[in-house]
């Protein structure tokens, strides 16, 4: 009798839902679907979580809605650089790469690294090598860049300050949890970074307790928002801490990782959590967070604003092998 669940998000932005294009809400929405069918036909199929949670980033990391790979923000330069991490929650190893350019799928290189490296971080040109030598696909500049992150590059370069920018133009992030049929937790995260950053900057996302964190014994962790407090806060790891340590419950531990020093961490923030159970949670000080969950047996579940709400935890139906 087995279990498995997956949960996605592809960042946590400030809008209401009047400041939101339909069409581009409705683009999110089947994005979001997409992603999370990816994983959980991989689970389904008796895959691991690791392969699930590669599977639902790859696919937010080729839709150009997301800032993931292909629609990434671009620096400073206007170009684009790539974070990403992945860990396992049985082994603790983990994958990262930051300041990558050319890789088409930044997720799938960080599992490279986690499976062939004997480190756990690599960046800029080192990572690409690494995955040439590793034959992952590579795709030029213009792969990436998509009319609307130049034109919102293009904003910040004439120093339109007082300019509102564009609702769904904003920098985030993707990432998800997952729990397979072995009880095998893992988490993934995969960024295309900040409108305008400097080249080189890294935020949270490779930062493995910042933005990314799974161990088995209690949980798999995501976040997004604004990378250099959640970095600043370790607030993935906060979460398997207060979960493991002082017994809060998933939810409460996620809520209260949101709100960790929330006088000196500012900025947007978003996380997501899966506890052994396969039970999700999402925490986020925004009204707007992209995301989406399924366990076995139920129907999936996807959601933008703060209203959208599970009627209930979900109760993971036992599955025959």
């Amino acid at each position: 009798m087995k279990k498995y669940a997956i949960a996605i998000h592809a960042g946590a932005e400030t809008l209401k839902p009047g400041e939101l294009d339909k069409k581009k809400e409705e683009a999110y929405r089947q994005g979001l679907a997409d992603a999370l069918k990816e994983g959980y036909d991989v689970l389904g199929k008796g895959g691991s979580a690791l392969d699930a949670v590669e599977a639902a980033v790859n696919s937010m990391e080729r839709n150009p809605m997301f800032n993931a790979g292909r629609g990434a923000s671009l620096t400073q330069r206007g170009e684009t650089e790539f974070d990403a991490a992945i860990m396992d929650g049985n082994t603790l190893r983990v994958g990262a790469v930051g300041g990558v350019r050319y890789v088409q799928h930044p997720i799938s290189l960080a599992k490279v690294i986690l499976q062939k490296c004997k480190h756990c971080l690599l960046v800029g040109t080192g990572a690409e090598e690494f995955a040439l030598a590793n034959n992952l696909p590579l795709k030029g500049p213009e792969y990436f860049v998509t009319p609307e992150k130049r034109e919102a590059w293009l904003d910040k370069q004439q120093e339109k300050a007082g300019k509102k920018a564009m609702p769904g133009s904003m920098t985030d992030t993707v990432g998800a949890v997952a729990l397979d049929i072995n009880g095998n937790l893992a988490a993934a995260t995969s960024t295309g970074g900040l409108t305008n950053q400097m080249k080189g900057r890294v935020g949270d996302t490779p930062i493995i307790g910042g933005g990314t964190f799974a161990n088995n014994e209690v949980c798999a962790v995501s976040c997004t928002g604004e990378g250099e407090a959640i970095m600043r806060g370790v607030l993935a790891h906060e979460v398997y801490a207060m979960m493991k340590y002082a017994d809060n419950s998933l939810q409460s531990a996620t809520e209260k990782a949101i709100q960790l020093h929330a006088d000196k961490l500012k900025g947007d923030r978003g996380i997501l959590s899966m506890d052994t159970t396969g039970k999700a949670a999402f925490g986020f000080n925004t009204g707007f967070m992209k995301r989406g969950y399924q366990a076995a047996d139920e129907e999936p579940f996807v959601a933008l604003w703060e209203s959208e709400k599970l009627k209930k935890p979900a109760k993971l139906k036992e599955m025959e092998k």
